[in-house]
């Protein structure tokens, strides 16, 4: 009896192991290399709507220990402009938000509009459209600016987020900012929007 359910076991391991290492594989994948994302409110509109799927990039910024936060090899730093993906500082939820400054950089916010060591970065006759270099902002500001920001100076190592909705996002005005190494992904297209369907929209 013993030796016919061993066989048994046996065999059935064998029928399940390609599926089982299949589902393994496909779990470490999403741990460190790729996710997605469903946005839940709108605070990073207009780039993002309330109900979009995000790609997620996990290993943008570096390469993680599977289901953890530890970055085993470093990749680049999040730059200003980009969509990243991180748990709140201060809550268990999760946010995503728009890198608007990096370490050592001076910030001015007024009336939802930035200012980075010194400059400006409204484009000429368009302030609701910021530019980051390679990206640009369109920013919602039919809810006002929200909080304003004065002299901040942010640390080494750390990043500063905002959401372009600027009175309706609860970001770094609040939490202040965060580590670099706390970001563990990079959003890097929406590939389902609520009302349209299937899209490829870059970020």
């Amino acid at each position: 009896m013993t030796v016919v359910l061993i066989d048994r076991l046996k065999k059935t391991l064998k029928e399940w192991l390609p599926s089982l290492l299949l589902i393994a594989a496909l779990l470490i994948a999403r741990s460190t290399l790729a996710d997605h994302y469903h946005v839940p409110s709108g605070s990073m509109e207009n780039a993002l709507m309330p109900g979009d799927h995000v790609l997620v990039n996990k290993s943008a910024y570096g390469l993680r220990i599977p289901f953890t936060k530890q970055v085993i090899a470093l990749a680049e730093n999040p730059r200003p402009g980009e969509i990243v993906i991180l748990d709140s500082p201060d809550s268990d939820v999760r946010l995503i938000k728009r890198v608007v400054a990096t370490g050592g950089d001076q910030v001015v916010l007024s009336n939802g509009r930035l200012q980075v060591n010194g400059k400006s970065l409204g484009l000429p006759f368009k302030p609701n459209i910021e530019n980051f270099g390679e990206r640009n902002a369109l920013l919602n500001l039919d809810a006002g600016g929200g909080p304003d920001i004065t002299g901040l100076v942010v640390p080494e190592g750390h990043v500063l987020l905002l959401g372009d909705h600027r009175g309706r996002s609860r970001d770094g005005r609040v939490f202040g900012t965060v580590p670099a190494s706390e970001i563990y992904g990079r959003a890097s297209r929406v590939f389902w929007r609520k009302g349209e369907g299937a899209t490829w929209k870059a970020l």
